[in-house]
């Protein structure tokens, strides 16, 4: 069972209601939720917001106006006093402080109405911990900066809705994907408008519509629930292009997962773009649920390494077979520059047929099965090969720069995915030194190895790890640095 966080999240705006301007926060690359991200200010309710329902909008304007105080220096009119709790409200040892602070707005009359609720969002269960947001607007009193102390913030300012949105489309900055949802709505609605339509739409969302994930401009996440390893429940599908499209790993068996997979390609072709293929990152079956019934439905084809095709029973024609390097025309890319194109790389090593796709705008990677965001990757022999799969771990590595986004199958992005490589590299190294200590002269079986080296990994998760082991064992062998001297028994070769 995922644990969900109670938060609060603070549109503050200034200026005329039909161009208004928004505040926003880029937030510390080292946090590990949307850490280098540009977002609302606000956070987790805090036991001093409450009175035993942290999910009372009384909570959540509480939490808004301590949280615009401690991130921005921002106090509601009539209650300037709480600024002097700024430094104690930074200083995570004065426990206090919140409570000073909750004193003050409670007693002062109608300071809490500065806040007004107007949406609700939870994070969509493919995150391995989920929070369910609470979105609240601030008008800022005339003349009012932000001041920023580096810390969870190390940047803010107001910004023009449509000026956010362009820097984004350049690839300039992150912006967390439930803040750029709501800035488009904002630019289409105006403030007022917004602010009535936000409840109604943000409800449609809880109720299961798809919702809009974009972390790089043209490439849409869609987390759909699959028969998948845990602790992922679920494998990102992706659409990726404006005016052409390709969805990427249509996944879900469910007819209802389909149906919101459906939906959304739908959409999007009713706002003029063209689903022209369906492709496949490899065979397993938890990425190809739905690989069939979409390019029926839309009568596209089917794109996949030869070595994933041979393994596929499709009932379709229409398939093609891509080599490492072919590049899949996109269009336009979304800030207007032309030969936007995506790029086949063939990655195996989990899988025979593994492919990655680079699209060339922004540098991002869509990794299937190469990493995830929420495990380990298996390597399970003999489909699995551990030292091809650290070989394209490095590929893929090199050819991104710093600050590129990787897509996984399973989980939310890596902001940053040369450095979730590295991460996979280290933790593999990690692992092959434990086995080489593990091993002796006299011969040991694959159970007892398992334990040796896996002790951290929970007992459901131990048969996975055993395939693991054996993919280790293996390339040892093949660098002769293991024997295997009876069936499952293992040992140091012996010297010479």
């Amino acid at each position: 069972m995922k644990r969900t966080r109670i938060a609060t999240a603070v549109l503050v705006t200034r200026g005329p209601e039909d161009d208004p301007e928004v505040l926003v926060v880029r937030r510390s690359p080292k946090l590990r939720f949307f850490g280098g991200y540009w977002a609302f200010p606000g956070g987790v309710v805090d036991p001093c917001d409450h009175d035993g329902d942290e999910d009372h909008d009384d909570a959540h304007r509480r939490c808004a106006l301590r949280e615009l105080v401690e991130e921005v220096g921002l106090a509601p009119a009539g209650a300037e006093g709480m600024l002097e709790e700024r430094d104690g409200l930074l200083d995570r040892g004065d426990e206090g402080a919140g409570e000073r602070v909750r004193r003050i707005l409670d007693g002062t009359s109608g300071v809490l109405g500065a806040a007004r609720p107007f949406a609700r969002l939870t994070t969509p269960p493919f995150a391995p911990v989920l929070y369910r947001t609470r979105f609240l607007h601030v008008e800022a009193p005339e003349g009012f900066d932000p001041v920023i102390v580096e810390g969870e913030l190390v940047d803010g300012g107001f910004q023009r809705p449509a000026d956010l949105l362009a820097s984004w489309r350049r690839g300039e900055r992150l912006v967390a994907p439930p803040v750029l949802y709501m800035v488009e709505q904002l630019l289409e609605l105006g403030l007022r408008g917004f602010l009535d339509a936000m409840d109604g739409r943000s409800r449609e969302l809880e109720a299961g519509r798809l919702h809009p994930i974009r972390n790089v401009p043209g490439i849409l996440m869609a987390p759909l629930a699959t028969r998948t390893l845990p602790p992922a429940t679920t494998t990102n599908a992706y659409l990726v292009g404006e005016e052409r499209l390709f969805v990427v790993d249509p996944a879900p068996t469910d007819p209802a997962e389909q149906r919101r997979l459906f939906d959304l390609i739908d959409e999007r072709c009713a706002g003029g773009a063209e689903l022209v293929g369906v492709l496949v990152t490899h065979h397993h079956p938890d990425h190809v649920g739905a690989v069939e019934a979409t390019a029926r439905r839309y009568d596209v084809p089917v794109l996949a390494h030869a070595e994933t095709l041979s393994r596929l029973t499709l009932e379709v024609d229409n398939t093609r077979a891509l080599a490492d390097g072919v590049e899949l025309p996109l269009g336009v890319a979304p800030d207007g520059e032309p030969g936007w194109t995506l790029t086949a790389l063939h990655t195996p090593g989990h899988a025979p047929g593994h492919l990655v796709f680079r699209e060339s705008r922004y540098g991002a990677v869509l990794g299937g099965d190469l990493v995830s965001t929420v495990s380990t990757i298996v390597i399970d022999p003999p489909d699995g090969h551990l030292a091809t799969y650290l070989s394209s771990l490095e590929r893929v590595r090199d050819l991104m720069g710093r600050g590129e986004v990787l897509h996984p199958a399973h989980g939310p992005v890596a902001s940053d995915g040369p450095v979730l490589l590295d991460r996979y590299l280290e933790h593999r190294a990690r692992r092959e030194e434990s086995l080489v200590r593990a091993l002796g002269d006299a011969p040991m079986s694959e159970p007892a190895l398992v334990a040796r080296v896996y002790a951290d990994v929970a007992e459901e998760l131990l048969p996975v790890a055993a395939r693991s082991l054996r993919a280790g064992l293996d390339k040892l062998a093949e660098e002769g640095l293991a024997k295997e001297v009876a069936t499952g028994m293992w040992r140091t070769p012996e010297k010479r």
